[in-house]
Protein backbone atom coordinates (compact mmCIF):
# COMPACT_ATOMS: atom_id res chain seq x y z
CA UNK A 1 0.00 0.00 0.00
CA UNK A 2 1.46 3.85 -1.23
CA UNK A 3 1.90 6.28 1.48
CA UNK A 4 -0.44 8.86 1.24
CA UNK A 5 1.72 12.09 0.57
CA UNK A 6 -0.53 14.75 -1.00
CA UNK A 7 -4.03 15.88 -0.81
CA UNK A 8 -5.68 17.41 -3.64
CA UNK A 9 -8.70 19.95 -2.87
CA UNK A 10 -11.01 21.25 -5.23
CA UNK A 11 -11.93 24.87 -4.48
CA UNK A 12 -15.56 25.71 -5.20
CA UNK A 13 -17.78 24.53 -2.47
CA UNK A 14 -15.18 22.24 -1.03
CA UNK A 15 -13.01 25.06 0.59
CA UNK A 16 -15.04 28.00 0.14
CA UNK A 17 -18.64 28.84 -0.13
CA UNK A 18 -18.63 29.88 -3.51
CA UNK A 19 -20.96 28.07 -5.98
CA UNK A 20 -23.91 30.40 -5.22
CA UNK A 21 -22.19 33.07 -5.76
CA UNK A 22 -20.22 32.72 -8.50
CA UNK A 23 -23.33 31.41 -10.40
CA UNK A 24 -25.20 34.05 -9.66
CA UNK A 25 -22.38 36.43 -11.49
CA UNK A 26 -22.40 34.09 -14.81
CA UNK A 27 -26.30 34.05 -14.99
CA UNK A 28 -25.85 38.08 -15.33
CA UNK A 29 -23.48 37.80 -18.12
CA UNK A 30 -24.95 35.10 -20.00
CA UNK A 31 -28.35 36.21 -20.26
CA UNK A 32 -26.76 39.23 -21.21
CA UNK A 33 -24.55 37.75 -24.28
CA UNK A 34 -27.89 35.77 -24.55
CA UNK A 35 -29.72 39.04 -25.79
CA UNK A 36 -26.76 40.27 -27.76
CA UNK A 37 -26.91 37.09 -29.71
CA UNK A 38 -30.39 37.18 -30.06
CA UNK A 39 -30.67 33.63 -28.28
CA UNK A 40 -34.52 32.29 -28.07
CA UNK A 41 -34.17 31.55 -24.06
CA UNK A 42 -37.47 30.53 -22.56
CA UNK A 43 -36.38 32.53 -19.60
CA UNK A 44 -33.35 33.96 -18.09
CA UNK A 45 -31.06 31.85 -16.79
CA UNK A 46 -30.65 32.03 -12.17
CA UNK A 47 -28.09 31.10 -10.62
CA UNK A 48 -29.54 27.93 -9.18
CA UNK A 49 -30.27 26.96 -12.90
CA UNK A 50 -26.79 27.08 -13.67
CA UNK A 51 -25.91 25.44 -10.76
CA UNK A 52 -28.00 22.12 -11.67
CA UNK A 53 -26.70 22.05 -15.31
CA UNK A 54 -23.35 22.67 -14.59
CA UNK A 55 -21.57 22.15 -11.40
CA UNK A 56 -18.09 21.34 -11.56
CA UNK A 57 -17.63 23.37 -15.16
CA UNK A 58 -15.93 26.57 -15.47
CA UNK A 59 -17.72 29.46 -17.55
CA UNK A 60 -15.89 28.22 -20.81
CA UNK A 61 -16.99 24.90 -20.53
CA UNK A 62 -20.98 26.49 -19.53
CA UNK A 63 -20.27 28.33 -23.00
CA UNK A 64 -19.16 25.86 -25.29
CA UNK A 65 -22.17 23.69 -24.25
CA UNK A 66 -24.46 26.57 -24.88
CA UNK A 67 -22.97 27.56 -27.85
CA UNK A 68 -24.22 23.70 -28.96
CA UNK A 69 -27.66 24.19 -27.63
CA UNK A 70 -29.01 27.41 -28.72
CA UNK A 71 -26.81 27.22 -32.11
CA UNK A 72 -25.10 30.23 -31.79
CA UNK A 73 -21.25 30.89 -32.23
CA UNK A 74 -18.33 32.87 -30.08
CA UNK A 75 -15.05 33.22 -32.27
CA UNK A 76 -12.64 32.45 -30.07
CA UNK A 77 -11.26 36.38 -29.36
CA UNK A 78 -14.72 37.08 -28.13
CA UNK A 79 -15.31 33.91 -26.00
CA UNK A 80 -11.76 34.68 -24.06
CA UNK A 81 -13.35 38.30 -23.53
CA UNK A 82 -16.69 36.84 -22.16
CA UNK A 83 -13.98 34.65 -19.73
CA UNK A 84 -12.42 37.84 -18.64
CA UNK A 85 -15.63 39.37 -17.63
CA UNK A 86 -17.02 36.79 -15.83
CA UNK A 87 -14.12 36.45 -14.14
CA UNK A 88 -14.42 39.92 -12.92
CA UNK A 89 -17.62 39.75 -12.10
CA UNK A 90 -17.25 36.77 -9.97
CA UNK A 91 -14.48 37.83 -8.33
CA UNK A 92 -15.84 41.17 -7.46
CA UNK A 93 -18.92 39.12 -5.88
CA UNK A 94 -16.60 36.51 -3.73
CA UNK A 95 -14.47 39.43 -2.72
CA UNK A 96 -17.23 40.79 -0.85
CA UNK A 97 -19.20 37.54 0.54
CA UNK A 98 -16.96 34.97 0.56
CA UNK A 99 -17.13 32.84 3.37
CA UNK A 100 -15.05 28.96 3.91
CA UNK A 101 -16.58 25.92 4.15
CA UNK A 102 -17.82 24.95 7.75
CA UNK A 103 -14.73 23.29 9.43
CA UNK A 104 -12.43 23.03 6.77
CA UNK A 105 -9.89 26.21 8.24
CA UNK A 106 -9.79 23.59 11.54
CA UNK A 107 -9.15 20.65 9.20
CA UNK A 108 -6.27 22.59 7.04
CA UNK A 109 -4.81 23.88 10.00
CA UNK A 110 -4.24 20.08 11.47
CA UNK A 111 -3.06 18.74 8.02
CA UNK A 112 -0.45 21.80 7.87
CA UNK A 113 0.67 21.20 11.60
CA UNK A 114 1.17 17.31 11.26
CA UNK A 115 3.57 17.97 8.52
CA UNK A 116 2.76 14.63 6.33
CA UNK A 117 1.03 16.30 3.61
CA UNK A 118 1.11 18.56 0.92
CA UNK A 119 -1.66 20.30 0.04
CA UNK A 120 -3.00 21.44 -3.44
CA UNK A 121 -5.88 23.33 -4.55
CA UNK A 122 -7.39 21.38 -8.03
CA UNK A 123 -10.39 23.68 -9.77
CA UNK A 124 -11.42 23.52 -12.46
CA UNK A 125 -12.48 27.97 -12.37
CA UNK A 126 -9.87 30.02 -13.28
CA UNK A 127 -6.21 30.96 -12.10
CA UNK A 128 -7.05 34.04 -10.44
CA UNK A 129 -10.33 33.96 -9.13
CA UNK A 130 -9.16 30.61 -7.31
CA UNK A 131 -6.36 32.52 -6.01
CA UNK A 132 -8.33 35.46 -5.13
CA UNK A 133 -10.95 33.00 -3.05
CA UNK A 134 -8.37 31.44 -0.88
CA UNK A 135 -6.68 34.36 -0.04
CA UNK A 136 -9.98 36.11 0.97
CA UNK A 137 -10.32 33.69 3.05
CA UNK A 138 -7.01 33.30 4.06
CA UNK A 139 -5.92 29.58 3.05
CA UNK A 140 -3.88 30.53 0.50
CA UNK A 141 -0.57 29.80 3.17
CA UNK A 142 -1.48 26.14 3.21
CA UNK A 143 -1.11 25.54 -0.40
CA UNK A 144 1.95 28.06 -1.71
CA UNK A 145 2.39 27.72 -5.61
CA UNK A 146 0.32 24.57 -5.95
CA UNK A 147 -2.70 26.02 -7.04
CA UNK A 148 -4.18 24.37 -10.64
CA UNK A 149 -6.83 25.57 -12.68
CA UNK A 150 -8.11 23.77 -15.62
CA UNK A 151 -8.85 26.79 -16.98
CA UNK A 152 -5.29 28.76 -16.63
CA UNK A 153 -2.61 26.18 -16.29
CA UNK A 154 -3.33 24.04 -18.71
CA UNK A 155 -1.44 24.36 -22.24
CA UNK A 156 -4.94 24.11 -23.69
CA UNK A 157 -7.81 25.64 -21.47
CA UNK A 158 -9.96 22.27 -20.79
CA UNK A 159 -12.86 21.54 -17.33
CA UNK A 160 -13.82 19.00 -15.38
CA UNK A 161 -14.95 15.89 -16.22
CA UNK A 162 -11.18 15.69 -18.16
CA UNK A 163 -9.05 14.52 -15.97
CA UNK A 164 -5.81 16.88 -17.31
CA UNK A 165 -5.94 19.26 -15.00
CA UNK A 166 -5.20 16.57 -12.41
CA UNK A 167 -3.22 14.76 -14.30
CA UNK A 168 -1.30 18.03 -14.62
CA UNK A 169 -0.94 19.12 -11.39
CA UNK A 170 0.44 15.44 -10.35
CA UNK A 171 3.38 15.91 -12.64
CA UNK A 172 3.96 19.51 -11.55
CA UNK A 173 4.65 17.70 -7.91
CA UNK A 174 6.20 15.06 -9.04
CA UNK A 175 3.54 11.99 -7.25
CA UNK A 176 1.32 9.02 -8.72
CA UNK A 177 -2.15 8.54 -8.46
CA UNK A 178 -1.73 6.21 -5.63
CA UNK A 179 0.01 8.44 -2.84
CA UNK A 180 -2.80 10.86 -3.86
CA UNK A 181 -6.16 11.54 -2.02
CA UNK A 182 -8.29 13.90 -3.37
CA UNK A 183 -11.77 15.97 -2.65
CA UNK A 184 -14.62 17.09 -4.88
CA UNK A 185 -18.47 18.45 -4.50
CA UNK A 186 -19.58 17.60 -7.48
CA UNK A 187 -20.02 14.67 -10.52
CA UNK A 188 -18.09 16.24 -13.04
CA UNK A 189 -15.44 16.67 -10.82
CA UNK A 190 -15.14 13.32 -8.88
CA UNK A 191 -15.00 11.78 -12.33
CA UNK A 192 -12.01 13.98 -12.94
CA UNK A 193 -10.24 12.96 -10.17
CA UNK A 194 -11.34 9.04 -10.94
CA UNK A 195 -10.56 9.41 -14.33
CA UNK A 196 -6.94 10.58 -13.20
CA UNK A 197 -6.45 6.99 -10.78
CA UNK A 198 -7.19 9.10 -7.76
CA UNK A 199 -8.75 7.96 -4.85
CA UNK A 200 -11.41 10.89 -4.47
CA UNK A 201 -13.57 11.41 -1.26
CA UNK A 202 -16.80 13.16 -2.37
CA UNK A 203 -17.93 15.86 -0.14
CA UNK A 204 -21.60 17.00 0.20
CA UNK A 205 -21.41 19.34 3.22
CA UNK A 206 -22.69 22.29 0.69
CA UNK A 207 -25.29 21.16 -0.41
CA UNK A 208 -29.32 21.55 1.25
CA UNK A 209 -30.13 18.77 3.43
CA UNK A 210 -32.87 17.86 1.05
CA UNK A 211 -30.59 17.37 -1.39
CA UNK A 212 -27.82 15.18 0.72
CA UNK A 213 -29.03 11.86 0.04
CA UNK A 214 -29.19 12.50 -3.72
CA UNK A 215 -26.30 13.68 -3.82
CA UNK A 216 -24.02 11.19 -1.90
CA UNK A 217 -25.61 8.49 -4.50
CA UNK A 218 -24.48 11.29 -7.73
CA UNK A 219 -20.73 11.13 -6.04
CA UNK A 220 -20.42 7.76 -5.42
CA UNK A 221 -21.72 6.55 -8.76
CA UNK A 222 -19.51 8.84 -10.66
CA UNK A 223 -16.50 7.09 -8.50
CA UNK A 224 -16.32 8.80 -4.87
CA UNK A 225 -14.37 5.44 -2.85
CA UNK A 226 -16.40 7.54 0.95
CA UNK A 227 -18.69 10.33 1.08
CA UNK A 228 -17.88 12.89 3.55
CA UNK A 229 -20.80 15.27 4.67
CA UNK A 230 -18.43 17.45 6.83
CA UNK A 231 -14.83 18.20 7.29
CA UNK A 232 -14.72 17.09 10.90
CA UNK A 233 -15.28 13.26 9.01
CA UNK A 234 -11.89 13.98 7.26
CA UNK A 235 -9.11 12.66 9.39
CA UNK A 236 -11.03 9.54 10.37
CA UNK A 237 -11.63 8.90 6.33
CA UNK A 238 -8.34 9.32 5.45
CA UNK A 239 -6.97 6.94 8.01
CA UNK A 240 -9.26 4.37 6.27
CA UNK A 241 -8.37 4.99 3.16
CA UNK A 242 -4.26 5.00 4.34
CA UNK A 243 -5.32 2.13 6.06
CA UNK A 244 -6.28 -0.02 2.56
CA UNK A 245 -9.68 -0.63 4.30
CA UNK A 246 -11.36 1.91 1.19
Amino acid sequence: MAKITTLLLDCDNTLVLSEDLAFEGCADLINEIAASKKVPLQAPFTGPDLIVEFVGQNFRGMMVSLQKRYGFDLPPAELDDCVRREEDVVIAKLQEKLAPCPGVDAELARLAASGRYRLAVVSSSALRRVRASIEKVGQDKYFGEHVYSAATSLPTPTSKPDPAIYLWAMDKMGVKPRECVAVEDSKSGTLSGTRAGIKVVGYVGPYPEAEKEKMEKVLAEAGAVVIMRDWSEFESILAKIESGSV
